[in-house]
């Protein structure tokens, strides 16, 4: 009798546990973010060349909008889920309920350009900084590179360099065309979160190393709770939750100031933080990201005539930005080292300038830890990027793949005064001026409203092996041959190779009076 209760009590459990998982599974599966119906879902069209010394391949890629900027709606109907910068109280009093009332939805092919003022083809980006819609007015976006229909494009930096062009000659001061690596998850998280139904076609799954807290949902859940509408921008406001890992910005930049920096984290993959993880505030340097990072801004470090309108590199015009991944031992899988800026303009190769801060014993034209230790320690800044790993912590997130992200914004924390003027305003020494805009310029108010047709191209995207993707040591073309007058092509062999080749008959009488109007010399030659 006593064995046969144990196993009746033993049954019993288990089919409370089974119903227990069924429960559970079937929450899950409701309490999800949903995909909406109401729109198609298309995306952008960019290519990618990988190069080798061989050569570059390229291939048809494309773009997708984040999540972030998409239509949030009851997923039977049309109800805003989120209007402004507010969570809508009947649709989501709580983060599940929210999860399993509200759908994110496509962007049709139209909504692109008439939307978001994103346009392009196979070769080009263009991201326009406002648009006014049918039913909205849009202020920037944020794009991902794809790889397939439901997967971001992965990109691996070790030993590697990655090019593209920018035209910035309308990006005006406190507007930040930027171009740069997050660690983002493949999929956007779908596979691991089984509460995100939507994924990477959808753009969802975004982080980086500031932590942003201004994500609606973040590993597939509204992140509604304590969320606080922004006092400056009515369109966003933040939540308990953030979303983190590390970041490579490859170009921040409008047509007054660049630079390029790393941000580690000491975390592998994406994190949704609360917290003190976040770095909040007076928290920033506890945080798991380093959100200051290791940035190299040519004005910054006092050379002041490089970049910008009609200086060495002329804002102005297109100009080819090369960055090169380089590692200790030369291979894939070696430490991340050196990080190279080169560019390239009107044929010209223009190397970066070395740094010409006084008071520094080395002089330094690349991001390397001992660089970051040195411009640190000068600029008085505390060095986060040290205590978080530096750059072989950096080289570990290359290592698991980053998406490639191309964005347009402005700045409601700081008016994009710590890219482009003096930050923090009453800083005039070492460190402080990083570009030539007031410090009373870039509040977003005012460039909405001054520059509201401002907006940067991204064009002929490239990576490959160190030196494959640009030329190196451009030399000038040879001379060619001198044309002979009256002779089509302006030699024999190229008249020849206008001739149609067929009918038999038909190529035959071109070539004649080819050999007739070419130059003697020539047809000797050629016979």
């Amino acid at each position: 009798m006593h064995v046969r209760n144990l196993m009746k009590e033993l049954i019993t459990i288990k089919l409370k546990m089974n119903k227990s998982i069924a429960i559970s599974a079937l929450f899950a599966a409701v309490s999800a973010q949903q995909i909406g119906t109401q729109k198609s879902n298309s995306q952008q069209a960019l290519g990618l060349s990988t190069c080798t010394s061989s050569g570059c391949t390229k291939a048809s890629k494309a773009v997708t909008m984040d999540a972030n900027w998409r239509w949030l709606h009851d997923k039977n109907g049309y109800n805003n889920c989120y209007t402004g910068s507010s969570w809508d109280p009947k649709e989501c009093p709580d983060a599940d309920t929210c999860a399993t009332n509200c759908a994110v939805d496509g962007i049709p092919t139209d909504e692109w350009k008439n939307t978001y003022g994103v346009s392009g083809d196979a070769d080009t980006l263009e991201l326009g900084f406002l648009t006014k819609g049918s039913y909205a007015t849009n202020v920037g976006s944020r794009t991902f590179m794809m790889n397939s229909q439901t997967k971001y494009e992965m990109f691996k930096l070790k030993n590697k360099e990655f090019t593209f062009t920018a035209d910035v000659s309308n990006m005006p001061c406190g507007i930040n065309g930027a171009l740069y690596f997050v660690e983002m998850q493949e999929d956007g998280g779908l596979s691991e979160y089984g509460n995100d139904k939507a994924g990477a076609q959808y753009g969802t799954g975004y982080c980086d190393a500031q932590c942003p807290q201004d994500i609606k949902f973040i590993d597939g859940k509204a992140n509604s709770v304590g969320w606080t509408p922004s006092k400056t921008d009515p369109n966003a406001g933040a939540g308990e939750t953030g979303s983190c890992c590390a970041e490579m910005d490859i170009w921040e930049a409008n047509n007054m100031a660049e630079a390029f920096t790393a941000h580690p984290c000491a975390i592998d993959g994406q994190l949704a933080c609360t917290g003190l993880k976040c770095g909040e505030g007076t928290d920033r340097y506890n945080g798991v990201c380093d959100k200051d990072g290791c940035d190299l801004n040519p004005y910054r470090a006092g050379v002041k005539d490089f970049y910008g309108p009609g200086k060495t590199v002329d804002s102005t015009k297109p100009l080819t930005v090369v960055t090169q991944f380089i590692t200790a031992d030369g291979t894939d899988t070696g430490d991340l080292s050196e990080i190279r800026r080169i560019f390239v303009q009107d044929g010209k190769v223009i190397q970066h300038p070395m740094s010409n801060i006084s008071g520094l014993d080395t002089q330094h034209d690349s991001i390397k830890d001992d660089m970051c230790d040195a411009f640190k320690g000068i600029m008085g800044d505390t060095n986060d990027f040290k205590k978080k790993g530096g750059l072989k912590q950096m080289g570990k997130a290359m290592d698991n793949g980053m998406v490639l992200v191309m964005s347009i914004w402005d700045d409601h924390a700081a008016n994009m005064l710590w890219l482009e003027s003096t930050y923090p305003t009453d800083k005039t020494t070492v460190g402080g001026p990083r570009g030539a805009c007031p410090i009373t310029s870039g509040k977003p108010s005012d460039v909405e409203r001054q520059h509201p047709d401002a907006g940067v191209k991204f064009s002929d995207i490239k990576i490959g092996d160190l030196n494959t993707t640009y030329n190196p040591s451009p030399s000038p073309t040879p001379p060619g041959p001198t044309p002979t007058p009256g002779c089509p092509g302006g030699s024999l062999n190229s008249c020849i190779g206008l001739c149609p080749s067929t009918p038999a008959a038909a190529f035959q009488a071109c070539v004649g009076v080819c050999v007739t109007r070419c130059s003697s010399g020539e047809v000797e030659s050629f016979l």
